[in-house]
């Protein structure tokens, strides 16, 4: 496919070590110790650290962008949550559009009033923000490596608990951008939370966005602990095979450990998101979730993008390979390359 660097240097490797080292750390963090508020206090810290800008936005802010999908999923909980923007750009860095990275951060799901069970499900989704986390660790390890690039990460932070004015399935959100979606189920939240961030990715005219997100049962089911799904909204019919994105993505995930498998992407799957009562639901049926879960967030991108579900493998409940048992920090060695060879 592509030629990939097979010597990285020792400063970018031990910056992406480090980086893979910060998002596992984060994904084992219990809610009691890192809720959205948290995070944005150490994302701010780590900001500090490795030199990238971070700006948070808080509630009241995110009520006035109108970000529907943030604002129900965590309408249960009596933490407040936070919109965060991560920013780095390299002296060097020629490049006018960034490449955006979209974080999933459910800092905890019990499945809001949809209630997840507990014995293998609901115990472990203090893992649930791992897209989050592998999106601090990727740029994390660009800007302590000053890798030349310019990426921009945005993680809406959020829980999604069944208490006090918890969205209920049968509402219908208002998105941030105007589009309305029937809950018909409220443990598929994540995608909720994603199209708010994908829509406001627009502003910045992006190079590529890359979302990548626990988002799915389906998707574990798919690929289990080997390796993460992904998709793209590039027009197979017409420019055949897959876009030169995700052919460098696929290479370097299968150089650096962390393999990625495309699936169709077919216009048909869309249909099961058809809704009587508002644009489109939230859920499609039984078969194929992972993939419908990605043609519900192609409704709110309008440049080119790819879509990563890690819910396989973000969190392992026993040690495998090189990783231990609980977080992996997926997703940092595989960003951090791809964004390396593509600036």
């Amino acid at each position: 496919m592509f030629e990939i660097k097979t010597q990285f240097s020792d400063e970018m490797t031990w910056a992406t070590s480090l980086g893979t080292y910060i998002a596992r750390d984060l994904v084992n963090e219990p809610l009691s110790h890192l809720n959205a508020e948290i995070f944005s206090k150490k994302v701010k810290t780590l900001g500090k650290d490795a030199g990238f800008k971070v700006e948070v936005l808080d509630e009241q802010k995110i009520k006035e962008l109108k970000m529907g999908g943030v604002l129900n999923v965590n309408k249960g909980s009596v933490t407040k949550p936070t919109f965060n923007i991560l920013t780095f750009k390299s002296k060097n860095s020629k490049n006018d559009r960034p490449i955006v990275l979209v974080g999933k951060g459910v800092m905890y799901d019990t499945g809001g009033l949809s209630l997840k069970s507990t014995p293998n499900s609901m115990d472990m989704m203090k893992c649930d923000m791992g897209g989050a986390a592998a999106v601090v660790g990727t740029i994390y390890a660009l800007a302590k490596s000053k890798t030349d690039c310019y990426v921009i990460g945005l993680v809406p932070a959020v829980e999604n608990r069944p208490g006090g004015d918890a969205y209920v399935p049968g509402d219908i959100i208002t998105m941030m951008s105007g589009k309305t979606v029937e809950v018909l189920n409220t443990d598929a939240e994540g995608r909720l939370i994603l199209a708010d961030a994908l829509h406001y990715a627009k502003r910045f005219k992006p190079k590529l966005v890359i979302d990548i997100a626990t988002l799915t049962g389906s998707a574990s089911r798919c690929t289990g602990k080997y390796g993460a799904v992904c998709m793209e909204n590039y027009n197979k019919e017409i420019f055949g095979d897959f876009s030169d994105s995700m052919k460098l993505l696929i290479s370097i995930g299968n150089y650096v450990g962390e393999r990625l498998v495309v699936q169709p992407f077919w216009d048909e799957y869309k249909n099961e998101l058809d809704s009587s009562v508002a644009d489109i639901t939230n859920l499609g049926g039984a078969e194929s979730g992972h993939i419908t879960a990605g043609k519900f967030l192609e409704q709110f991108v309008d440049y080119p993008w790819i879509h990563i579900d890690i819910a396989g493998v973000a969190f392992l409940k026993t040690c495998y390979l090189y990783n231990k048992k609980g977080g992996t920090g997926f997703g940092v060695r595989v960003l951090s390359q791809f964004i390396k060879h593509s600036s």
